[in-house]
């Protein structure tokens, strides 16, 4: 568990600002690092051999300020001042900016971002892997509308494919990959019946059901998530939450189906079953760790039954898909930095940026770069910045302390108007607006994890921004992620590498 006070500006015996750095930093240090930067982007070789493996990671509403205030988090969670940190994905060679709209809204949500990135098509939005011509809500409009996905490309030539998501598997990014439907909020046929009786009279497959039903190929190979409820039905008890039951209208329980379905397959719903997993022995494996979306990181050890963390998905689901020597292809998303931006709450959304760091790391340490293609980016931003002009080393969570005219730490953090302090952190909108009367911060009080940052307009919950988010590429074809980019070109360079989607 992360400490929520971490290390705050103090004055050195000199008078000097004191803050822990990794080495040294002086002026020749500065000029030495810079020309060794240069040599080694020089040595850079661009991979352009056929991709066996292609793994796409999104970190769901990581826009850039998220990535600056995680590192500095990070840097500063093992004591550093933090700045100087780099996530494991900030090492990668290549990378590039990604315009985020969607074919309707300058600002989208992950519906309609991730058909982009894995279909190749901008859409509109509210809308799962189907083109613009689809009408949102309107199941009529779906047939002969469907996008096809990079999943099945990869399936219809023998490669395998998996899905892993800390959101519910129906939740819009996973979906994308596997699902086409008129509205990304169909994910039972229970949600179908609540929203459009005459779609359910239809018998309009809702998201759930299409995992199942998923045709090409030989189906996912790995599944693996949150989202148990949109699986089972209605009346049968959660195993984890007995006071729970199932959703589902069908009276399917698509957890056995799975294990009817596949041969060597496994359905788990815990740690421990997760840990037991043999991945040399099974060829398809299918786990829904709570009835909704997972814990966030920070909460993931209070879980009664137990969740693995990204990482540890990550590294199961890698080993389970590489008995295949045709490849294969993952889509791996931590989708609970979204839900927590969306609560205001940066601390979680850090911890869990920084898990999707440690995932992207695990899946490195698993892989061969000279036929792995890894890409990381977002679907879409947050709201959420950074402000003042805090000294290097402040508590990224915490208050500004300023640096004044002779270049020492403030002891008093920095004041508005009304003579009171602020923090580093905020939001645009959202539940953190606290009228036209702000409160007297603390440091203990702001660097509290369940703390929600201040925000300037009041809403239900803080939106999405519409900012380029960043897109970072190692492997095979990564250095055609480059420049301002198309979220859509995201698919071309993947189904590139991999030699797939040109019929």
């Amino acid at each position: 568990m992360i400490a929520a006070c971490m290390i705050a500006p103090t004055l050195g015996l000199s008078g000097q600002t004191s803050f822990p750095t990794k080495s040294l930093e002086t002026a020749d240090t500065w000029r030495s690092g810079g020309w060794k930067a240069i040599e080694s982007a020089k040595r850079v070789k661009n991979r352009t051999k056929k991709a066996k493996n292609v793994i796409l990671f999104i970190g769901d509403g990581m826009g850039i300020s998220t990535l600056t205030a995680a590192r500095i988090f990070e840097g500063q969670r093992r004591g550093e001042s933090g700045e100087e940190n780099r996530l494991s994905f900030e090492e990668f060679p290549f990378s590039a900016l990604s315009k985020t709209y969607s074919a309707n809204q300058q600002t989208s949500d992950s519906a309609p971002t991730m058909t982009a990135i894995i279909a190749g098509v901008k859409t509109d939005e509210g809308v799962i892997s189907v083109n613009q011509n689809a009408q949102h809500a309107n199941y009529k409009t779906v047939a002969g509308n469907e996008t096809k996905t990079l999943l099945e490309y990869a399936e219809e030539a023998g490669r395998s494919t998996g899905i892993i998501s800390t959101a519910r598997l129906t939740h819009a990014t996973p979906a994308a990959c596997f699902a086409h439907s008129a509205d990304r909020d169909w994910e039972s046929d229970a949600d179908i019946f609540r929203s459009r009786k005459d779609a359910y009279e239809a018998k309009t497959k809702d998201i759930a059901s299409q995992l199942l039903d998923f045709s090409y190929g030989d189906g996912l190979e790995v599944a693996l998530g949150g989202g148990r409820s949109k699986f089972l039905p209605k009346g049968t008890a959660d195993p984890e939450y007995p006071n729970l039951t199932g959703e589902r209208l069908d009276g399917r329980d698509l957890t056995k189906e799975w294990q009817s379905k596949y041969k060597n397959s496994n359905y788990v719903w815990n740690k421990q079953q997760f840990e037991a997993i043999d991945a040399k022995k099974t060829k398809h494996l299918f786990g829904l760790f709570e009835p909704s979306h997972m814990k966030f990181e920070h909460d993931r050890g209070k879980d009664p039954g137990g969740e693995p963390s990204l990482a540890e998905l990550t590294s199961k689901g890698i080993d389970v898909l590489s008995q295949n020597k045709k490849g294969y292809f993952l889509m791996v998303e931590a989708g609970r930095i979204d839900h927590a931006h969306h609560n205001g709450n940066a601390y979680r959304a850090l911890v869990d940026t920084i898990a999707l760091s440690d995932a992207v790391r695990a899946a490195m340490n698993k892989v061969n770069l000279e036929e792995t293609l890894i890409i990381v980016t977002a679907d879409h931003s947050h709201t959420f910045f950074i402000q003042g002009y805090p000294s290097r080393g402040n508590n990224i969570l915490g208050l500004v302390h300023e640096v004044d005219n002779d270049g020492l730490i403030e002891e008093k953090p920095k004041s508005d108007r009304d003579k009171k302090p602020f923090t580093t952190l905020g939001y645009a909108n959202g539940l953190g607006a606290r009228g036209a009367e702000r409160p007297v911060l603390d440091e203990k009080t702001v660097t509290d994890p369940d703390y929600l940052q201040e925000a300037n307009i009041p809403l239900g919950a803080e939106t999405h921004a519409g900012e380029d988010v960043a897109i970072f590429a190692i492997g095979p074809n990564a250095h055609l992620i480059r420049g301002s980019m198309e979220q859509n070109w995201i698919f071309y360079v993947m189904a590139d590498a991999m030699r797939l989607g040109r019929k």
